[in-house]
C-alpha cells in the first residue's frame, strides 16, 4: 500500500490520530564520471545541463524513499509536511535532504 504523502498539513477525508515525530531522508551524490565531463562541457557552452539534472532528481527520489522507509520504521502510515533543502558538499557533491511529519491517520467519521 502506497504511504499519503503530503506539503500540507492535513489530508482531506483523513483526521490525523498521532504525530509519530519528525521523519528525513538525506542522500549525498555526486556525479559520474561522464556526467562530470558532460556538465563541464555544458558549462563551457552553456545551457541546460541534462546530467545534472537527471543526478538531482535522482537524490531527491532517494531521499523521498528514505523517508517514507523511516516514517514506516516508526509506526506512521502518511507523512504531512513534507520539505525538501538541498545544499553543496566539498566539490561537487549534493546533499538532499527530505524532511516531514510523520502520522497516523483514520478515515474521517
Amino acid at each position: 500500500m502506497q504511504m499519503p504523502v503530503t506539503t500540507t498539513f492535513t489530508i482531506e477525508g483523513f483526521r490525523i490520530r498521532e504525530y509519530k515525530g519528525v521523519v528525513r531522508g538525506i542522500i549525498v551524490r555526486s556525479p559520474t564520471i561522464a556526467q562530470g565531463i558532460m556538465g563541464g562541457l555544458k558549462n563551457i557552452i552553456g545551457g541546460k545541463i541534462g546530467a545534472y539534472t537527471r543526478m538531482c532528481e535522482q537524490a531527491r527520489q532517494q531521499a523521498y524513499e528514505l523517508l517514507v522507509e523511516h516514517a514506516r520504521e516508526m509506526g506512521a502510515n502518511a507523512v504531512v509536511g513534507l520539505r525538501y533543502d538541498a545544499s553543496d558538499v566539498v566539490g561537487s557533491g549534493t546533499e538532499v535532504l527530505c524532511y516531514g511529519t510523520a502520522v497516523v491517520i483514520e478515515p474521517e467519521k
